[in-house]
């Protein structure tokens, strides 16, 4: 039996911690704050109560809809730090009343219909990785509808020549992958949530993934789009680029479902990379790391991987010594060697005052079936290790009042230095007002030739049963010094409900005319996703 999604942690039931592994956490966590920390029990399902569904689905739809407490808990929350210690108290106050499962576009369409005609709210549900409430069910007394899409999942059409792929809008990532990998081909888009986030959501949320510079957001693999509204389906003309207006496919591009399902796209692809380079250089500084990545940015060589980590970061997450600055750089190409474009961006690094030994460069033509490792060994390797289980890492802490959380953003180089001083400044002391102390780090997780997207994380011990409301805290805290600094609310997590207090500061008030006429044009009885995007 394949093993279900779980309904309060990242990834499956299987990857649930068992109680003797949060004993152990619990014990651990204890040593270090020097205090008593327990594991409370983690939730069964048996054990959740939920409210009675407020509403039926026809009989024609029954098929393919579901009240069963498992579905309706699991689609209740997203994955952010709020939402995991909600599910993991087993405090689920307002679920969806109906989880509609369709297996087609006409599908869709028809539970759009039935939600349109009986002024239900619908919520799109590709992945359920928002970390944003983004596939949260509104509050109200307007009963909701959460339209999963996982049974649209399939790669429907090759275009090798263009290459170019269409691709329905609920496949995992995963699942992508292996579909594309017998032709030759591959998205090559790995945003963190890769495992448990999907095509539409991407592309509705503005996902940023793999390349670190030039191809970064879902936005640059977009060849066409189609999306069901409540007033029909609206699709885009495939093409490698137009100038005839305003592009539809823009108003579909970080859409939220707040307009329409997006049920398939074409997707620019690109053939499996053979040859592959890496290296990790170290820094005295986090501002000579910076420097570095700066220079080798506009020096346009595009590497697919240029990530820097403050020492914080580098020292807890890639086995480095608390003092060094890492700077990590990788290229890749199905079609041309590596060697002289990972040469030139050390260069360019050392210049900057980085260190790395030449041997430690590493460079693979794939002909000895090594190229997958490089950029996996030492502290590059380290890192990446970390950074593809931190998701599961929250599953052993949840409800031990551990407080942390992440916060991106972005800004241009030269307001960077003091965006960054501030940003610090705000964090450390919200987290000494909040928690008594903590840790912050940032790194940099796309870089462009006008400016870095930084991704900081900050993590406290605050007080068990109280962590949501220390949590809200240091959240606006984050989001109140990104936005006075000039900074995006959001790089890549979406705006989603719990960024409405700043995207509405961030937003020209005419673009919001704009768009809540849009919104009112295809979505008029405001079913889809209320309180997402348009006031």
């Amino acid at each position: 039996m394949q093993a279900r999604r779980s309904f309060w942690a990242w990834g499956l039931e299987t990857d649930e911690p068992t109680e003797a592994q949060r004993q152990e956490t619990a014990a651990r966590l204890s040593q270090r704050w020097g205090r008593e920390i327990s594991a409370p029990p983690l939730p069964k399902i048996e054990d959740i109560q939920l409210r009675p569904p407020r509403v039926s689905p026809p009989g024609p739809l029954a098929a393919i809809c579901t009240t069963e407490t498992h579905d309706r808990a699991a689609h209740s929350y997203g994955k952010s730090y709020r939402d995991t210690i909600r599910a993991v108290r087993g405090q689920f106050p307002n679920p969806p009343d109906v989880v509609a499962y369709p297996r087609t576009e006409a599908e869709v369409v028809a539970v759009m219909e039935w939600c349109d005609s009986g002024n239900i709210v619908a919520i799109p549900f590709g992945g359920g990785s928002s970390v944003v409430a983004g596939v949260e069910p509104p509050g109200g007394d307007r009963p909701c509808v959460s339209i999963d899409l996982r049974e649209l999942n399939q790669v429907l059409e090759v275009d090798a020549t263009s290459r170019a792929a269409r691709i329905q809008g609920g496949v995992l990532g995963p699942h992508l992958e292996d579909q594309l990998r017998p032709h030759g081909f591959t998205l090559r888009h790995y945003p963190q949530s890769f495992e448990w986030s999907t095509l539409g959501g991407w592309i509705v949320t503005r996902s940023g993934g793999h390349y670190a510079t030039n191809h970064t957001h879902i936005d640059d693999f977009v060849e066409s789009t189609r999306m069901v509204t409540p007033k029909g389906i609206m699709e885009s003309r495939r093409l490698p680029g137009s100038g005839a207006g305003p592009s539809p496919d823009r108003l579909v591009l970080g859409s939220e479902g707040a307009l329409g399902i997006l049920t398939e796209a074409w997707m620019r692809i690109q053939a499996r990379p053979v040859f592959r380079a890496s290296a990790g250089l170290t820094f005295d500084s986090w501002q000579a790391g910076y420097e570095a990545a700066r220079q080798v940015v506009q020096a346009k060589l595009w590497p697919a991987n240029l990530r820097l980590l403050d020492p914080t970061e580098a020292g807890s997450a890639a086995g480095l010594k608390g003092d060094e600055a890492l700077l990590i750089i990788g290229f890749e190409s199905a079609e041309v060697p590596q060697d002289w474009p990972i040469r030139q961006a050390v260069r360019l690094a050392r210049e900057a005052g980085g260190r790395i030994e030449d041997e430690a460069i590493r460079i693979s033509d794939g002909s000895d079936g090594s190229d997958e490792e490089v950029g996996r060994q030492g502290a590059v390797g380290a890192w990446r290790n970390s950074f593809v289980r931190a998701p599961y890492q929250r599953n052993l802490t949840a409800g031990m009042g551990v407080v942390g959380d992440t916060f991106e953003t972005s800004i241009t180089w030269d307001r960077w230095p003091s965006f960054d001083a501030n940003v610090r400044a705000a964090m450390t002391g919200a987290l000494q007002r909040v928690c008594g102390g903590g840790t912050l780090s940032c790194r940099f997780t796309h870089v462009y030739t006008d400016g870095p997207a930084p991704y900081y994380s900050f993590s406290g011990m605050g007080r068990q049963g109280a962590e949501i409301e220390m949590w809200t805290e240091l959240k606006k805290a984050a989001s109140d010094a990104v936005i006075a600094n000039g900074g995006t609310i959001t790089h890549h997590h979406a705006v989603g409900r719990d960024h409405m207090p700043w995207y509405r500061q961030q937003r020209p008030e005419l673009f919001h005319s704009a768009l809540k006429a849009a919104k009112s044009a295809l979505d008029p009885k405001g079913i889809l996703n209320p309180g997402i995007l348009v006031d």
